[in-house]
């Protein structure tokens, strides 16, 4: 098998485990996260438990990962270097927070429960993909140090 069908069937695998990690972990389940979120109301502690676990999970993979001189199926590994907070971010959370707040789905679970037709999934997932079209086309935001003028 070549290097980029191999490279295929990794992202196949590991997509499909992400997947079905959300979903046994209740991630999928809008009605889970606005609980989780609903701290004064019927919070639902159990999400930060999985939010626990991944964080662990992603510790201990990139310590074995980033050990390795290069990874399995690129020439270099690709880390995200900036560690700026800046307008284009602070917008991008603010947007993504309030869309998961009031939905109950992100990205990724919300995939992962198009299949199982959650409530809401069908509304979602439209609304997201039109959503990132129109952000590729969308003026790009400039941090106070990229703007003209401005030192």
């Amino acid at each position: 098998m070549s290097n980029a069908n191999l490279r295929i069937v990794a992202s196949l695998l590991a997509g499909l485990l992400f997947g079905l990690g959300l979903i046994i972990s209740g991630m999928s389940n809008p009605a889970k996260i606005l609980n989780f979120l609903d701290v004064f109301g019927t919070w639902d502690a159990s999400l930060a438990f999985v939010m626990a676990g991944a964080v662990a999970v992603t510790f201990v993979g990139y310590r074995f990962v980033l050990s390795r001189n290069q990874p399995l199926f690129e020439a270099k590994f690709f880390v995200p270097t900036a560690k700026d907070i800046d307008a284009p971010l602070i917008a991008g959370a603010t947007i993504f927070g309030m869309g998961w707040g009031l939905s109950g789905f992100c990205p990724g679970p919300a995939l992962a429960a198009l299949p199982l037709l959650a409530d809401g999934t069908l509304v979602f997932v439209p609304a997201m993909l039109v959503g990132m079209w129109f952000a590729r086309f969308a003026p790009k935001l400039k941090s106070p140090r990229e703007a003209p003028g401005i030192h």
